[in-house]
């Protein structure tokens, strides 16, 4: 099982941008599918975007709508780590960001990002946020 740890979160303007890393120690991490999820206090951890390996080079990405054509998921699997570019950022984004891994579900594009309940790794998140 991997161990997951976030950063790169802070305090931006509406408009700005920040990059999000998640480092994993571990092992096969190519193998697992990985994902931001984000959350505010009182509401239940949401689903921002998903990424996982395709054949030797390649992936497969799913994107929540709040966040299509602004933010953008990408994977470095030679250093077993997820980031997270997230562009225009608007005060509705800040949140909580976490980084989670699973072995255990294969990612659908044509799909939404897989919910929480499909993790079974998570790291301890790191704070975004975005003042107007």
């Amino acid at each position: 099982q991997l161990h997951l740890t976030e950063s790169g979160g802070g305090s931006v303007q509406a408009g700005g941008s920040l990059r999000l890393t998640c480092v994993a120690t571990g092992d096969a991490y190519r193998l697992y599918l990985m994902a931001w999820f984000r959350q505010t206090s009182g509401k239940e951890r949401e689903e921002v975007a998903a990424i996982q390996s395709e054949g030797a080079t390649g992936y497969i990405t799913s994107y929540a709508t709040s966040v299509k054509g602004r933010f953008s998921i990408s994977r470095d699997n030679a250093n077993q780590t997820l980031y997270l570019q997230m562009n225009n950022l608007k005060p509705e984004d800040t949140a909580m960001y976490y980084c989670a891994a699973t072995d255990l579900y294969v990612l659908d594009p044509k799909n939404p990002p897989p919910p929480a309940w499909r993790y079974n790794t998570w790291g301890r998140g790191t704070q975004v946020t975005v003042s107007s």
